[in-house]
């Protein structure tokens, strides 16, 4: 196999990387005053102020306006048709660049699957519906939102308690969902709900989806979730109070949702793992830098053996990473089955990010716990990440189930 990235890759990414370099990060930079600081950044409640939330739409709207914003989008739904393989390179280039805690770059200038820009949940709305919304939602002036977990339904997605119930047209949902990204802003809703209790309990079916303007009745997000130590964040609770949706609306099959959900899971765990190994190349470059000029005991700590074994494990950490994502997305561009390897790569590559800002932290001594070097908040992303999308342990045992019914094809 021939992991080499073709010209017209690497020309995509040194074109949005011009683009942040060029727009984004300015613009940042004379916004400090509200970025620099989650006092700033977030209000009381936790959301993003006014003020931020303006330029991160500012941002999106022009990233679109470059192709870039949907460049990763289903071509069915009007965008770029780009494969895992290019998004896999333009992920890793473009953080491997800005680092960690860009509140103008990371899920804003390209998008997350989960909560904006064309998802490829949306491939499951009826063409014609879709149609009115796909502007907005591509343009960048709208965003979305993907409602399946609950307070007592993560991992195991056939424990939710959220219902809908056919009414003529329409269905009316009712329930709580819970960490759901981008839910205090988005303008719309992707939400699964039980249509069939008894075939859910059986885990044969039993849930749908629906895309749900966040406008209707009984739609609220009544808390922001802040996590790690954050005063604010873009994590909330939605309640389903009587939400009508016409049945147009619905994705996909009634009783066929969680397959839908996973068109949108996958993507979301392959573009993860990308941002983190990025986000590992820019801290073990942090740490090559700095021990080449700290100085102890009269030498740069880079001829402490301590050192050289810490940089080298990062080094065998992230060339391990990067291989995995680049065959793993290969094999999604080939089409061949690879439910055990994307797991692997979500579990390998989230777990990774942490042993490498781990040791650069350390590597850097007292500076590094400082939030200037944005270490720490490279630490705290990596625990997080861990988490969504399906944790380690998930990953895992889907890993175990693909090796134990000989699907693996390793």
């Amino acid at each position: 196999m021939d992991f080499t990235i073709d010209s017209d890759t690497v020309a995509m990414a040194e074109a949005v990387l011009r683009f942040v370099e060029r727009e984004v990060l300015p613009l940042q930079q004379r916004h400090h005053h509200l970025l620099g600081s989650e006092r700033t950044l977030f209000d009381a409640s936790g959301r993003y102020v006014p003020e931020v939330l303006a330029l991160r739409q500012q941002v999106r709207k022009r990233s679109a306006e470059l192709g870039f914003y949907t460049l990763f989008g289903d071509e069915k739904l009007g965008g770029g048709g780009q494969g895992a393989q290019v998004m896999a390179h333009v992920q890793e280039t473009l953080n491997h660049r800005v680092g960690p805690a860009q509140a103008l770059v990371q899920t804003v200038v390209l998008p997350s699957p989960f909560t904006n820009g064309l998802s490829p949940v949306l491939r499951h709305l009826a063409p014609e519906v879709f149609a009115g919304y796909r502007d907005g939602i591509a343009s960048g002036d709208k965003t979305l939102c993907f409602g399946l977990s609950e307070p007592d339904a993560g991992s195991d997605a056939f424990g939710m308690k959220a219902r809908a119930v056919r009414d003529g047209d329409e269905w009316v949902l009712t329930g709580t969902k819970q960490w759901i990204t981008n839910s205090p802003y988005a303008d719309y809703a992707m939400v699964f709900a039980l249509t069939d209790p008894e075939a859910a309990a059986r885990h044969k079916g039993g849930v749908t989806g629906f895309f749900v303007d966040t406008r209707a009745l009984g739609f609220s997000v009544p808390r922001v979730i802040n996590t790690m130590g954050h005063l604010g964040g873009d994590t909330g609770v939605i309640v389903l109070d009587g939400v009508r949706v016409r049945d147009d609306h619905r994705l996909g099959e009634v009783g066929h949702g969680l397959a839908v959900a996973m068109d949108g899971v996958n993507a979301g765990r392959m573009g993860m793992a990308a941002s983190c190994l990025g986000l590992a190349r820019w801290a073990l470059d942090q740490a090559v830098e700095y021990a080449k000029v700290r100085k102890t005991f009269g030498v740069p700590i880079a001829e402490h053996q301590a050192i050289q074994l810490m940089l080298a494990d990062s080094a065998m950490d992230i060339y391990a990473a990067k291989t995995m994502i680049q065959n793993c997305a290969w094999r999604l561009d080939s089409g061949r089955a690879s439910t055990a390897q994307v797991s692997m790569v979500k579990a390998f590559s989230t777990e990774m990010l942490g042993r490498v800002m781990d040791r650069s932290i350390q590597i850097h001594g007292g500076m590094g716990l400082t939030n200037e070097l944005r270490l720490e908040e490279g630490y705290r992303f990596a625990r997080v990440m861990r988490i969504p999308d399906g944790t380690g342990e998930i990953q895992r045992r889907t890993i175990a189930r693909q090796l134990l019914t000989g699907q693996a094809d390793l």
